[in-house]
């Protein structure tokens, strides 16, 4: 689900998008013109007017794409198959500037998820950043948790930022290594 572009487009409607690298939220109206520079797990970066955003895939339709499925659970689920669930979405989490997904990037620490006591499942998820300094946090952190949200049965989900340990190389894939050529 590897794909980087330099697409035009022009929006549809009015759409939320995500400023990078600060993560403030903003809303885009219909007509904007610019290009897809990336479309990877679902999401978007696009360039407009010499700045950089992300289009998280449940607002694929704006620029004229199909959106993924949402994603389904098996009948009477377990909290594994909720588990397994709440990774492959994690695993479509990519830093709009780093073809990789975060969880190939050894960027998610900690993903616990626990009967919430109303129903469903919550979900608690430490992740880090690939230098203290990154200001990629805020964009990774929504599009984890909107994917996150997708899932039936989730009840919460709180994602953190951490630091502890501090993030390097060797906490990548081999894939992730092969993909950024650090292999």
């Amino acid at each position: 689900m590897y794909s980087l572009t330099s697409e035009p487009f022009k929006l549809e409607r009015d759409v939320e998008a995500i400023a990078v690298p600060t993560g403030e939220t903003i809303e885009l109206p219909a007509g904007v013109v610019g290009y897809i520079t990336q479309a990877l797990g679902g999401s978007f970066t696009i360039f407009v007017d010499g700045s950089m955003f992300m289009i998280l895939g449940h607002n694929a339709d704006a620029l004229g794409k199909e959106p993924l499925p949402a994603p389904e659970l098996p009948e009477n689920a377990s909290q594994q198959d909720v588990e397994e669930a709440v990774w492959n979405q994690l695993r479509t989490v990519y830093d709009p500037e780093i073809p990789v997904s975060i969880v190939e990037l050894g960027l998610v620490y900690e993903c616990e998820v626990k009967p919430a006591e109303t129903g469903g499942y919550d979900v608690s998820i430490d992740m880090t950043l690939t230098a203290p300094g990154c200001g990629m946090g805020d964009v990774l952190v929504s599009d984890a948790a909107a994917k996150i949200k997708l899932i039936p049965d989730i009840h919460t989900v709180d994602c953190q930022i951490v630091f502890d340990p501090p993030w390097d190389q060797s906490m990548m894939s081999e894939e992730a290594k092969l993909e950024t050529g650090m292999l």
